[in-house]
């Protein structure tokens, strides 16, 4: 169940109940068992854009310990590794580095986006990313765009004292698609999923020669 929730994100009792295919009540017995160890917590879904009416179910979602528990026992040295870096060559040699972290963004969209034609650009992106260790996923918004969501962050741990890895993402991100996307939420500073807003691009409109103004006033 730590899995699921790990693989799709802060998730209710429902939705783990109808993605397991188990009841309800065998779910919700799991998750107290799982939130008495540390593993999950519930807390209050967030909502972007309007909120419905009634009160949203409480979503359950991995604690860092929960995370840990999965890939991260490399953690301590990294950070170690990090601050070394900080303190011998500069904040500008942790930039280059989270840079140079996120290369494959760049180095493996185009590629992706080629091979499949029908994904959009955060689709696209998604792939990229669970390729390289993120569970990524893509969420419609209505009028906006879309939202990839990275339910798994293979830094989040680092990040949380080097945001420079969350900045190179986000960098990284903008810099393939040719536009500006902005960061909502990540993991590393204690959401259950890191999330960035990429807006739809609008199409160009031709102007009428016949119909521009300017054109009638001369």
């Amino acid at each position: 169940m730590a899995r699921a929730i790990l693989e799709n994100g802060p998730s209710s009792a429902a939705d783990l109940a109808r993605r397991l295919q188990l009841t309800p009540a065998a779910v919700r017995r799991h998750l107290d068992h799982l939130a008495v160890e540390g593993v999950v917590e519930s807390r209050e879904p967030k909502v972007y854009g309007a909120r419905g009416r009634g009160r949203p179910a409480k979503v359950f979602a991995l604690t860092q310990a929960g995370r840990d528990s999965f890939d991260q026992q490399y953690d301590d040295l990294a950070v170690q590794a990090m601050r070394f870096l900080a303190e011998t060559q500069g904040e500008d040699a942790v930039v280059e580095f989270a840079r140079r972290r996120v290369a494959f963004v760049g180095r493996d969209y185009a590629a992706v986006a080629a091979a499949d034609p029908s994904l959009t650009p955060a689709e696209a992106l998604a792939r990229v990313f669970t390729q390289n260790g993120y569970a990524a996923s893509v969420r419609g918004l209505p009028v906006v765009g879309e939202q990839l969501c990275q339910q798994h962050c293979p830094v989040s741990h680092v990040a949380a004292e080097f945001p420079q890895l969350c900045e190179a993402e986000t960098e990284a991100i903008a810099s393939v698609l040719g536009r500006h996307v902005q960061r909502l939420a990540t993991i590393a500073h204690g959401d259950g999923v890191c999330t960035t807003c990429i807006p739809q691009t609008l199409p160009t409109t031709q102007t009428d020669p016949q119909q521009d103004p300017q054109k009638e006033q001369s």
